[in-house]
């Protein structure tokens, strides 16, 4: 892979700054991205879709929080640093693409896990042989986004994913305002609180209960 970007790295980049990603209004104009269209600057859609050579080299445009509603999140672990690090900004890449306002890759404790293992048995037990696993972690945060295009990108993760890379999804939904009280509404519709019991209705059965108790008891007399 790098020599591949060495490689290319010789012919002619189109110029990309660090300004230029990280703000709507640098972006190119839509004649540099087909120069048989109108000379004027493209949307974010046309952004998106464009191919422009190079551009997974620079960090992806981070697109601004609206409602600042956490919707998703997800976390990346392997015991490679550089293929945890190269997924990951994968992942940042389409979820820019898709509109999407995540965190940057944030860096999660490592965890580390120590075996001993004897070399030899019996006499040679002091021998022994220490054996080490890192599992490097990451993880990127998602906001103000339909639950569909969230269900879209992590698809699209797990389409193209990496090997030696792990990934979970945290998700959260929204329900409407007002379910709680129609639930409650349909248990109670199933329980015997929905038709209140009235004092006559007991008083009736316990005159039942107390004449069937008299007339077993003269049966049995």
């Amino acid at each position: 892979m790098l020599a591949a970007i060495k490689r290319h790295s010789a012919q002619p980049w189109p110029k990309l700054t660090q300004r230029w990603l990280s703000s709507p209004a640098q972006r190119p104009s839509q004649a540099a991205l087909d120069p048989s269209g109108p000379p004027t600057t493209a949307a974010e859609p046309q952004w998106a879709a464009a191919t422009v050579h190079g551009r997974s080299l620079y960090l992806p445009y981070q697109h601004p929080k609206t409602h600042n509603i956490p919707v998703a999140m997800i976390h990346f672990r392997s015991y490679f640093p550089h293929l945890l690090d190269q997924f990951t900004h994968f992942a940042s890449h389409s979820a820019s693409a898709l509109a999407i306002p995540i965190s940057r890759p944030v860096a999660l404790p490592t965890q580390r896990s120590l075996w001993t293992v004897l070399k030899g048995p019996f006499a040679h037990k002091k021998k022994q042989e220490n054996f080490e696993r890192k599992v490097h972690k990451r993880a990127i945060k998602a906001w103000d986004a339909d639950p569909e295009v969230i269900e879209r990108w992590v698809k699209y993760l797990e389409n193209h994913a990496m090997g030696g890379v792990g990934m979970r999804v945290i998700k959260w939904e929204r329900t409407r305002v007002g379910v709680g009280k129609d639930r409650l509404e349909h248990v109670r519709g199933q329980t015997r609180l929905a038709s209140a019991t009235s004092s006559d209705k007991v008083k009736a059965l316990s005159e039942k209960i107390v004449q069937q108790e008299l007339t077993s008891n003269s049966v049995d007399a």
